[in-house]
């Protein structure tokens, strides 16, 4: 089925992707992770429902996550304490 609807778009199907590949997306995976994990957190500890439906349903490989942690969440953290702020 994937094949077809590969096939159908782009014309033909690789045997093998590239290792490449997958290495990028481990590591934007692991990057979405993190981010969205810790703005999940400080969300929910802000007690911001808003934002934390918003951030969990949105995928945006953490550029709103990080928007969120560092400008739009009630306790402000500067990205110079942000270190001691994960410590914590």
């Amino acid at each position: 089925m994937i094949e077809q609807i590969f096939r159908s778009t782009l014309g033909t199907f690789p045997d093998s992707l590239n290792p490449i590949f997958g290495i990028i997306l481990a590591a934007i995976s692991l990057w979405s992770i993190f981010w969205k994990g810790l703005a999940l957190w400080k969300a929910a500890h802000d007690r911001q429902k808003t934002w934390f439906i918003v951030l969990l349903v949105l995928n945006t490989a953490g550029i709103l996550d990080i928007i969120y942690i560092f400008f739009a969440s009630k306790t402000k953290i500067k990205i110079s304490g942000f270190l001691d702020y994960l410590k914590e």
